[in-house]
């Protein structure tokens, strides 16, 4: 039965938060995590009382597992992201990389799309609005492009775009 809506999905995303903490994946938990209380902040979904206790153990896990400022960057990341995000995210889950850690290989499809609308001209809520995400979204996507080409500054990402052309 088709709803129009998305019934008990921070507790599926949750669920899965608790999956990728049990398999050591912290990060990719805590944006899990993250999304699912945004889900829940939005639409006043509660968590049923019986799984409080394993929500609560593993968000210990992820904590303990983190440093304090990787734990808050990846929760920000997963509560930037929009439900219909947040299912696409969930949904990608997290195989073996296939692609570098660094330089312009590395850059994800998304990621050399934001580039490409950056060197454009186009400022984060136009680069948002084209691709149908966040700002905030947006700019998480330019930080790991920074981070992955070592660049600083958007001046800076626009002048290596226009080098590797």
């Amino acid at each position: 039965m088709q709803t129009g809506g998305y019934w008990r999905l921070p507790d599926v995303v949750e669920c899965l938060g608790r999956l990728a903490a049990a398999a050591g994946n912290h990060q990719h938990a805590a944006r899990l995590f993250g999304a699912a209380e945004a889900n829940r902040q939005r639409t006043g979904e509660v968590r049923f009382k019986i799984y409080q206790a394993g929500y609560d153990a593993a968000l210990t896990t992820i904590r303990n597992a983190l440093e304090e400022q990787d734990f808050d960057a990846a929760w920000a990341e997963g509560t930037a992201l929009s439900t219909e995000e947040a299912i696409a995210y969930a949904q990608r889950g997290r195989g073996q990389r296939k692609r570098p850690t660094s330089g312009w290989e590395s850059l994800t499809p998304t990621e050399r799309d934001v580039v490409r609308l950056v060197s454009d001209g186009l400022t984060n809520a136009d680069v948002a609005t084209r691709l149908f995400i966040s700002p905030r979204t947006v700019q998480t996507h330019l930080t790991h492009v920074y981070a992955k080409l070592g660049l600083a500054s958007r001046v800076q990402l626009v002048q290596e775009a226009a080098r590797h052309g």
